[in-house]
């Protein structure tokens, strides 16, 4: 934005908040005209964290390219892996075995519920409690701990293989898992306490940040920001990939419980829901885990898909994560172009948040819940 503030009305100024780390959410810098205590507009301005992401693909092969899709949205690096893997066998005619793709879902669910632990962690520490952050950390770890059996890392995984996983699902992991989403379902009911149902709480979120259907679909906002104004749609359900169809699962949608459909409140409140879900897949995919390998062992470390182009977009915690592949038969691809969620979701922060409270603008910008190593990718 430039610095000539020859636009701005006698009471108006202008407010940077950022580029400094507010929270957990990422290097984002927000330019704001205010009047008084009143936004009258918002610019998100973005790039500090810009990695030439989608470049870095064209000089890699495809199987050393998927540390590098970890490392985009690092609260969700199991999804980024896997639609990576899936896009490339899609692109390649790759065949995956019955039992990677189970565990690809389990995880996969996992990996939903322990981000939106952090989403629900965080939007509570933006609003003043720091009590449900130290709650949703302590269910995290579990899940973190069997990430880390399973890979043994606890952030960044590279847990995705093309034609499969880097390990098996072993009886102790297994175990690990139906201990947790049992102790889950418990405390599931503790956060509700501590923060859904907590007055204060509603008051911050309520009528605040309202975004409508029709503007989210207009900014191709995805994922709980879309479902949270009411619209049903998950790519699980809608344009089913892996094999999400043979389970049962609701997707859960704003309704404008505590104020208005589409408010900061009804955001939280999906991802929430969310996590019960992906609790019912994950029972679901345990017990009709089949027996094989976990690994197309006929998928070897050099992997050139014939000339063609593919686009797969899968459901990740944020929305529509899409990779758009370009193959020209060589083992590394030529063009890697990413879709992804959360730059969406924030471009319509502008919208969002005209006439709103300063105090406002910290309740609507975690209600998106973005990571800013994918926006900026």
């Amino acid at each position: 934005m430039t610095s000539d503030t020859s636009y701005l009305k006698a009471d108006e100024m202008l407010l940077n908040m950022g580029p400094q780390h507010p929270s957990t959410h990422g290097v984002l810098r927000v330019v704001i005209r205010t009047d008084g205590e009143i936004i009258r507009h918002a610019t998100p301005h973005i790039g500090y964290l810009h990695r030439c992401k989608e470049k870095i693909a064209e000089t890699m092969t495809y199987p050393q390219y998927i540390p590098y899709t970890d490392r985009m949205d690092y609260l969700a690096a199991m999804s980024n892996n896997f639609a990576f893997c899936w896009a490339v066998e899609k692109l390649g005619g790759i065949a995956t075995t019955e039992r990677a793709e189970y565990i690809r879902v389990i995880v996969n669910e996992l990996q939903r519920i322990a981000s939106h632990l952090v989403a629900f962690g965080t939007y509570g520490l933006d609003m003043g409690a720091f009590t449900p952050f130290l709650y949703s950390f302590r269910e995290r770890e579990s899940i973190i701990d069997i990430f880390e059996r399973l890979c043994g890392a606890r952030l960044t995984y590279s847990y995705g293989r093309i034609g499969g996983l880097m390990r098996d699902l072993d009886e102790k992991s297994i175990d690990m898992t139906r201990r947790f989403v049992d102790d889950f379902d418990t405390k599931w009911d503790e956060y509700n306490d501590l923060l859904s149902n907590n007055e204060i709480f509603i008051k911050r979120t309520a009528n605040v940040g309202v975004l409508p259907a029709d503007v989210a679909i207009a900014y191709g906002c995805t994922g709980p920001m879309l479902r949270g104004s009411g619209v049903k749609h998950d790519l699980r359900k809608d344009d089913p990939y892996s094999i999400y169809d043979r389970f049962e699962f609701d997707v859960p949608v704003g309704e404008g419980k505590m104020g208005t459909v589409g408010d900061c409140w009804d955001r939280y409140w999906v991802r929430m829901a969310e996590m019960k879900e992906s609790s019912r897949i994950i029972r679901q995919a345990l017990d009709a885990l089949p027996e094989g390998p976990y690994l197309n062992q006929k998928v070897g470390r050099i992997i050139k898909p014939a000339y063609g182009e593919i686009y797969f977009r899968a459901e990740n915690p944020r929305g529509e994560l899409g990779f758009y592949i370009v193959s020209v038969g060589e083992k590394k691809p030529y063009r890697c172009s990413v879709r992804a969620p959360s730059f969406c979701n924030l471009s319509v922060l502008t919208e969002m948040s005209h006439d709103t409270l300063i105090a406002d603008m910290v309740a609507i910008i975690g209600s998106i819940d973005i990571v800013l190593g994918e926006v900026d990718r």
